[in-house]
């Protein structure tokens, strides 16, 4: 693995509705790998690489480029910052964690701060703990804020990548690691000739409701679609079997369903056959809650797309860090770029 350009594309600011940063840093780690890129007007990234065949065909391939984060609502008389969360957040993950706020004069470093426990009333200490309960805290006096802070500026969580074990664990593995094996795959592309145009596509506003893809699919109008995605691990001590989704370490998961789709059964075959062939392990993926561009892809084409998803497994998702397998990253790169190579070698027929 390539753990500097993971941590550089993880670090790299970009919450939904907010990802011009992440999204220059991919055009410039992407320059000459495709034949053409372009940004639609939502900001989604659409490079391209030509086929080989002639044939018309399209395959789409989609990692949202967007991160989890918060959005600056008000500033209040003692410089406390209050916030509104952009995507999925559990509250009580947002204890004493270090944000940074992106400002118009540069970055300024926060923490997330609340009532401290030797406060709390016995009733307090048993109650759920709610977003409204926390403030952003930079240490600086109003005036001294409102210098570098506006409302509506975009904050993002604070964690560098560090290799823990066999893993890689880093604030926005979901969804940066997809961005990373994307640009990987296209890297692996260069010495194998490919049968159909490749859109390799870097969406905006998945954690918002998928909104990116959408736009994204009906400019592409594929006949396939993968989404790139992370999706649970849950395999963590005294979890049932049933409730771990996927686990570390044992390849890459291929989506049979999520909340928002089920997954083509033809591309879902051709993905496993792929692996086999490739002697890859693999895990089968049924996502009980939650959503992927999968749908966009599937759904938003002329005339549908034959779509599934790769997905890698991921744990703490959602949380202040989360944790990916080296080997299931590697593998999810050599699962992807045989699935674009072979796609042709198929019997697609209904």
């Amino acid at each position: 693995m390539n753990i500097s350009s993971l941590s550089e594309i993880c670090k790299t600011p970009g919450i939904s509705g907010f990802e011009k940063p992440i999204r220059d840093l991919i055009i410039n780690k992407i320059e000459g790998l495709v034949d053409s890129f372009e940004i639609d007007n939502i900001g989604n990234l659409v490079a391209v690489k030509k086929g080989t065949s002639g044939n018309d065909r399209k395959v789409m391939v989609a990692a949202h480029m967007d991160e989890i984060g918060y959005i600056v609502k008000h500033i209040d008389d003692s410089g406390f910052l209050r916030f509104q969360t952009i995507g999925g957040f559990d509250p009580k993950t947002l204890t004493a964690q270090r944000v940074t706020v992106h400002g118009k004069k540069g970055e300024i470093l926060g923490v997330m701060a609340s009532k401290p426990v030797h406060l709390m009333s016995p009733e307090e200490r048993q109650k759920a703990i709610k977003t409204e309960d926390f403030v952003i805290d930079t240490g600086l006096p109003k005036e001294e804020v409102e210098k570098y802070v506006e409302i509506g500026d975009p904050i993002t969580r604070e964690g560098d990548l560090k290799q823990i074990g066999e893993c890689v664990n880093a604030k926005s593995i979901d969804n940066r690691v997809s961005v990373y094996i994307l640009i990987e795959t296209l890297k692996a592309l260069q010495s194998r000739e490919i049968p159909y145009d490749f859109y390799a596509t870097f969406t905006v506003q998945e954690e918002v409701g998928v909104r990116g893809a959408r736009v994204a699919a009906q400019h592409v109008n594929p006949d396939f679609g993968i989404s790139l995605d992370t999706t649970v691990a849950f395999d963590l001590p005294n979890t049932q079997p049933h409730e771990q989704v996927s686990a570390l370490g044992k390849g890459p998961a291929i989506k049979i369903m999520d909340a928002m789709a089920i997954c083509d059964t033809r591309m879902v075959g051709y993905l496993k056959t792929t692996a086999k062939g490739a002697s890859i392990e693999w895990q089968p993926e049924i996502l009980s809650a939650g959503g992927t561009d999968t749908t966009g892809l599937q759904l938003m084409s002329k005339y549908g797309a034959i779509a599934g998803a790769i997905s890698i497994p991921t744990r703490h998702l959602h949380q202040v860090i989360e944790m990916a397998n080296t080997k299931d990253i590697d593998d999810c790169v050599k699962l992807l770029t045989e699935a674009i190579a072979n796609i042709d070698n198929h019997d697609w027929n209904p």
